[in-house]
């Protein structure tokens, strides 16, 4: 599937935080190497993998612990994590080493450039938890739930695979309910107000989530699958 580039918008987000100490360094020198997603050329889970196992893929995971919780649940699916945050790829690393995944793969940087070199319906699901609301006007075209990078994960996702998202934010939360509703390739899979509003047994609770809920914040946890 060919998309137009300009209705694709890039990730916007710091790159950079704190300074790493000496252990965090050799990780991201040594580790990220050996399970870094090819930096060229079309990409499968035969390719990522070896063989043809179901492909699962989280757009910004932060600190990587839904990622390395979901990988270690289901060692049989392979997962591709995207965070352009160095210091949350060196929280994946240790995640990944302390628990011994060797299904999981990363990239550090735009997830949208992953996604372009998927196969077509290659993907069983994509997680998108608590992306950058980009609360301002102005800075609307920049959130993920736009219809660029909307028919970019709509194209690799197969059909009945399952797209999730988390948010703690309300004007995002109305945003995305809005934008979705306006398409016909997801259905929401949600029945009454208990299905987004309580985090499923398979959705571990994140950092950020967590921080989010001491704050006093509502967190709303929406599922789409793929017509």
């Amino acid at each position: 599937m060919t998309q137009d580039p300009t209705t694709i918008r890039r990730l916007y987000g710091r790159s950079k935080g704190h300074r790493l100490r000496k252990g965090q360094q050799a990780l991201l020198d040594e580790m990220l190497p050996g399970i870094a997603v090819p930096e060229e050329g079309p990409l499968d889970a035969r390719r990522l993998f070896g063989d043809d196992r179901p492909l699962e893929l989280e757009i910004g995971f932060g600190s990587g612990e839904h990622l390395a919780w979901q990988a270690a649940a289901r060692p049989e699916t392979g997962f591709i994590g995207c965070e352009p945050f160095v210091n949350g790829v060196v929280g994946a690393l240790g995640a990944i080493r302390d628990d011994n995944l060797g299904n999981v793969r990363l990239h550090m940087g735009d997830a949208l450039d992953i996604l372009e070199r998927l196969s077509d319906a290659s993907l069983d699901r994509v997680y998108l938890l608590h992306p950058d609301p980009w609360p301002k006007t102005r800075h609307e075209k920049r959130r993920m739930i736009n219809p660029g990078p909307l028919d970019l994960i709509a194209a690799k996702l197969k059909p009945g695979g399952e797209f999730r998202l988390g948010t703690d934010d309300p004007t995002y939360c109305r945003w995305s309910m809005m934008t979705m509703a306006r398409r016909g390739d997801f259905e929401w899979l949600a029945e009454r107000p208990a299905d987004f509003l309580t985090r499923p047994e398979d959705w571990p609770e994140t950092r950020y989530e967590a921080k989010a809920r001491r704050k006093g914040h509502e967190v709303w946890y929406f599922r789409y699958r793929r017509r």
